[in-house]
Order: C-alpha cells, then sequence, then structure tokens
C-alpha cells in the first residue's frame, strides 16, 4: 500500500506518503494564494525523498473540504487526475476531520478553520477520530454561547481569540495527519467521501448582474 494524500482546502497546501504503517515523507507549506503553484512540485518532492515513483502509489487521498473555492479545487482536480492516470482510487476525506486527528485529543472539542468574510467553517468531535456534526459555516459571535468553555483546534479559534479563548494545535491541516487517518480507515473498513469538494457557500467570484453584452454588428 502507498497512499498519496494531499489538502488545499486551507491555507496550507500539504502533501504526504503512508505506506499503511507510517508517513514515509511529507511537506506543507502555507500561502492561501499559490495552490497552483506549489501543489505539484510537492508532489514531486515528497516521491523523491521518500525513493517512490508517482506509479508506486496504490490510492489517492483527497481533502474535501469544506474550504474557499479556488484552493480548494486545486488539491482534488490534482487527485482526480493522478487517479485517472494511475487507475487507483481516489477517497476523500473532510479537512476537519485531519486537523481533528491531529489534534490527539479525548475530550469533546471543535475544529474551527477560517472561511473569511468574518466567519469559520466548524463542526464538533467527540474525540480525535469521532465527528458530532456536520461541518457548517457561521460567524463566530454567533457560535460564542454554543462554544463558550470547549477548546477549538485551527486557524478559526486563533483568528478570534475574543470568541475562542481555548485555541489548540494544529493551526493548519496536514496531509500526514490525513493520510494516516486514511489508512486507519481503509484497514478497518470504514467509509470514505466522494472526491467533490464541500463549499457549504457559493465562491467569492459572481458573474456581474446585468452586464452589458457586446456582439458584432
Amino acid at each position: 500500500m502507498l497512499l498519496l494524500a494531499v489538502d488545499t482546502a486551507t491555507p496550507a497546501v500539504t502533501v504526504a506518503l503512508h505506506d499503511g504503517s507510517s508517513v514515509l515523507a511529507a511537506e506543507r507549506r502555507t500561502d492561501a494564494r499559490r495552490h497552483g503553484e506549489l501543489l505539484l512540485p510537492a508532489v514531486d518532492r515528497v516521491l523523491a525523498l521518500a525513493g517512490k515513483r508517482l506509479a508506486d502509489v496504490t490510492e489517492v487521498i483527497v481533502g474535501v473540504g469544506p474550504g474557499p473555492y479556488t484552493g480548494l479545487r486545486v488539491g482534488l482536480v490534482t487527485a482526480v487526475t493522478f487517479g485517472s492516470a494511475l487507475g487507483v482510487p481516489v477517497r476523500g476525506l473532510c479537512t476537519l476531520d485531519g486537523l481533528a486527528y491531529a489534534s490527539g485529543l479525548t475530550e469533546p472539542f471543535v475544529v474551527a478553520t477560517d472561511a473569511r468574510r468574518k466567519e469559520v467553517y466548524w463542526a464538533r468531535y467527540a474525540d480525535a477520530r469521532t465527528r458530532l456534526t456536520e461541518p457548517a459555516v457561521d460567524r463566530p459571535a454567533d457560535l460564542a454561547e454554543e462554544m463558550a468553555g470547549v477548546p477549538v483546534v485551527g486557524a478559526g479559534a486563533l483568528l478570534y481569540p475574543d470568541v475562542f479563548p481555548d485555541a489548540r494545535d494544529p493551526e493548519h491541516q496536514s496531509a500526514e495527519a490525513l493520510a494516516a487517518l486514511a489508512a486507519e480507515r481503509l484497514a478497518a473498513g470504514g467509509e470514505f467521501l466522494a472526491p467533490l469538494p464541500l463549499y457549504l457557500r457559493r465562491p467569492d467570484a459572481q458573474v456581474p448582474k446585468n452586464y452589458k453584452v457586446v456582439t458584432p454588428k
């Protein structure tokens, strides 16, 4: 088994290789505006570091979000393209689940990532492996009472410390955690998501309304 895990749903562009027992190599670069530039070179470097070829990959794991439209689709399109070219399965995992798994927490907590527009993507967890709610997007102030006294993992907690005072690591996603979680689920016969984007809202870019159409005479 050789899992290639990628995630671009957060500002972190992250890639890892996992052999079913441990992480062989990984890389993460944090840059919210350069997902498209950073992902493929990172895949090349991780493969080289592990002494593997892309043809050795038997499964592709991809974070499906939630996340901003532009960054998220970079990882998904890349993962699906690899899967098609290699003829291997492409399995999706919720990005928030990867952050939860990396936290290692055994108590109830929340994962919250930056959704921009002064909002967060979030979900509740019973522990690092057990999500209790579907991912949602809301303004932090609307969650303050509900989440009072609960640890919050992810960049959302650091962005809004007045609302989420008990911030916990990690801040950003890591493909190492996503790959390790995927390996556990594969071994246990667990379920995965389709490699489709979990946006939760419309893209920031919109077609202008009532724009003027110019046609040749």
